[in-house]
């Protein structure tokens, strides 16, 4: 079944101390005040953290799930992901998970172990 708009908005807010908030006349979530996942304004995409250096490998690996918007993407550590070719609801949560730990402030993730698998 493929992920919708909801699924991101029930995932990202289960993550700790998360927040939505419309910027750019999208929805985008927020930890400590920084976004981590950011809505297309069609509901069919989404935005999230993704260290520069690792997007080309993501989009020549599943072409069809991840890219950027050339001109816009260019200079920040983000990628797109469209939606529909997700997996399930689990992919999605382990990316914004991903996304949260890139954004979250160190305090809230040392907090969290569960969240960076080093709990236990």
């Amino acid at each position: 079944m493929a992920t919708t708009a909801q699924d991101v908005r029930l995932i990202a807010l289960s993550l700790p101390d998360s927040s939505e908030k419309l910027a750019w006349g999208m929805p985008t979530f927020r930890v400590g005040g920084k976004i981590f996942v950011a809505l297309a304004d069609d509901d069919t995409s989404i935005g999230v953290k993704c260290p520069k250096e690792d997007r080309a490998a993501l989009i020549a690996a599943e072409p069809e799930k991840f890219f950027v918007r050339p001109g816009h993407d260019d200079n920040y550590a983000w990628i797109r992901i469209r939606l529909k070719a997700l997996a399930d609801a689990s992919e999605l949560r382990s990316i914004l998970t991903d996304s949260w730990l890139q954004a979250a402030p160190n305090r809230l993730i040392a907090a969290h172990p569960e969240l960076t698998g080093t709990s236990g």
